[in-house]
């Protein structure tokens, strides 16, 4: 038997001589993720200074305004006088009045009748679709070629509706030139022009409940209105909720209404809003700290409600 050799084989050689593959290079997985979404980087990076030009900077400009004077090009800080002025202007009172009339009322309107037109809508077993159509149809008008409709709809001399009251024998109405009944007028107006997409929301919350709750509830013999209180309504609860704060802050923010329908601030400023002072300050008054401060305040009520919606949207998710 020959003795052992010293000698590594050759085998042996290679297989120790094979160099062992290195780590991953700092960095690389992050340079590799970025390179496979790089499209998708592209689409954000736009969507976020897109947000930022347009959202976020005026915001932020409208937080330094309201504590400005601006005068020949030049704006000098005032602190809060801006604000004295907006209290002590005896519009500020009126319209925060209006604004909340206007969101009670569009609550009462634009809050219940989309709820019951889903609720009829579904009842329907053929033709969901035409109908659906025919709700949604208003919100695809512009907001110009609706209010001009209703304009024709409310002229108190050969308006459809005054029309309409005569071949009732019922008194003629000056609906956008009486204080009294202007803002019942916008209501309808808006009513009509936004229900649409409220309705196909309350439709799919609708479609989503199981029917054997229904056939539950009728063989414990309950009528039309106890299943829509002991059935819709709680399995609609959040979505009630959510659509509920929409609205709030949706009508609090009105504008286009009594701009185009009654010119802003409407007989004897009934129908002046928020909104629409702040758009005097700013344009009318050349005032833009006045508006910037107003607008402060509208900020921080509907961030309020904002806040409230947000959790609402979380406890749905979960």
């Amino acid at each position: 038997m020959s003795a052992p050799s010293l000698t590594p084989s050759k085998a042996g050689s290679s297989r120790r001589s094979t160099p062992r593959p290195e780590g991953p290079a700092p960095g690389g997985a992050f340079a590799k993720s970025l390179r496979r979404n790089l499209t998708a980087h592209s689409f954000l990076i736009g969507a976020v200074v897109c947000f930022a030009v347009f959202s976020w900077w005026p915001m932020a400009r409208e937080f330094l305004l309201a504590f400005q004077r601006t005068e020949s090009g030049e704006s000098v800080w005032v602190g809060l006088d801006n604000f004295r002025t907006v209290f002590n202007d005896p519009a500020f009172w009126q319209a925060w009045g209006n604004t909340l009339w206007y969101t009670a009322l569009a609550l009462v309107l634009g809050f219940l009748v989309p709820f019951v037109l889903a609720i009829t809508i579904n009842e329907f077993r053929h033709g969901k679709g035409y109908l659906r159509l025919l709700v949604y149809l208003p919100v695809m008008l512009p907001p110009v070629a609706a209010v001009l409709l209703f304009q024709y709809l409310y002229d108190p001399g050969y308006g459809l509706l005054n029309e309409l009251l005569g071949l009732l024998h019922l008194p003629e109405q000056q609906w956008l030139q009486d204080a009294d009944i202007a803002m019942f007028a916008l209501v309808i107006a808006s009513t009509w022009m936004n229900m649409g997409g409220a309705t196909l929301i309350y439709l799919a919350a609708l479609q989503g409940i199981p029917g054997e709750l229904y056939e539950a509830a009728e063989l414990d013999g309950a009528g039309l209105f106890r299943k829509i209180w002991h059935v819709t309504i709680p399995q609609t609860r959040l979505i009630l909720s959510l659509m509920l704060l929409m609205q709030i802050i949706a009508t609090m923010q009105v504008f286009v209404e009594p701009f185009l329908l009654t010119g802003g601030a409407g007989p004897e400023g009934s129908t002046t809003t928020v909104v629409y002072l702040i758009y005097q300050y700013a344009f009318n008054f050349d005032n833009y700290g006045a508006a910037a401060a107003l607008g402060l305040l509208l900020l921080v009520l509907l961030a309020g409600f904002s806040a409230a919606y947000v959790k609402l949207s979380r406890a749905e998710e979960e």
